[in-house]
């Protein structure tokens, strides 16, 4: 089956969608580091993960990421502060519901990441593999900085998706991302102790300000290289920010032992519907 040429048919929507990305798009992500498709997932997808996403909230089920664990910018001083038990992401999202696996296994999802990773597409179980969740009053702001730095990989050729589950925009923290700055090989000296990209260099100021704002609807997925540089605010709103958030590896690629990158396992994924 020729996967440029194939499309599958999605009822709920009554329309066709393409599981490839076009050439001219694989071309504008590898020049600007992301890319987003729109309406990737349905709306009855988007519903049950925000169901899901409500009830692990709600019921606090583990495990769990506090916006206090972080001590990032706005975040409640401790466990035990006010809004301390304010939740950033919900972890392992892979493991609460099936749908999640169904939907990285699609088709319009593992056809594009097969065109930017090759045929073997790998989910580390490790990193991301979250619902990220931005909470009015005690969300905090994230910094300048590229996920690969986190991690410890062969190569840092790594791919994230990002599904929003409702809408994304500047006001409730949406992405900021720096197109091109994952082909920029940066120096370590660019990076404060915690890896986030410096705000106060004067040589990092331009690259900061030709930064675009991605705002989404929801069902639209992002994929974004692991090194582009990204940054989110604060939620100003008085509504919380869901997104659904996957990270993904060539079969030439591999988490170095002993490191946190391979201290759970991977999926290879198939085609799934």
């Amino acid at each position: 089956m020729d996967l440029i040429d194939t499309v599958v048919p999605d009822t709920t929507r009554n329309e066709q969608i393409s599981i490839c990305f076009s050439e001219d798009e694989i071309a504008r992500f590898w020049r600007d580091g992301y890319l987003c498709v729109r309406q990737l997932a349905t709306p009855t997808d988007v519903a049950q993960m925000r169901r899901i996403t409500d009830l692990g909230l709600r019921e606090q089920l583990g495990p769990i990421e506090y916006e206090a664990d972080l001590h990032y910018p706005g975040a409640p001083k401790s466990l035990d502060a006010d809004g301390g038990r304010t939740v950033r992401r919900l972890k392992q999202a892979l493991s609460r519901d099936f749908l999640f696996t169904d939907l990285i296994t699609r088709p319009q999802v593992l056809g594009r990441l097969q065109q930017l990773l090759g045929l073997q597409v790998i989910c580390p179980l490790a990193h991301h593999n979250c619902i990220m969740t931005k909470q009015p009053q005690f969300s905090s702001e994230t910094g300048w900085h590229q996920d690969i730095r986190y991690w410890s990989f062969a190569k840092p050729d790594l791919v994230n998706t990002w599904l929003a589950l409702g809408r994304e925009y500047s006001a409730n923290g949406c992405l900021q991302v720096i197109p091109g700055s994952h082909r920029v090989d940066f120096d370590r000296s660019r990076f404060d102790a915690e890896a986030f990209f410096r705000a106060d260099l004067p040589e990092n100021q331009p690259l900061i300000q030709s930064r675009q704002y991605v705002e989404l609807e929801p069902g639209d997925v992002l994929f974004f290289h692991s090194k582009t540089l990204h940054a989110a605010s604060r939620n100003t709103t008085t509504e919380s920010k869901y997104s659904a958030v996957f990270t993904f590896h060539g079969g030439d690629n591999y988490p170095l032992l002993n490191t946190r990158s391979a201290a759970l396992p991977s999926l290879l994924l198939t085609p799934g519907r």
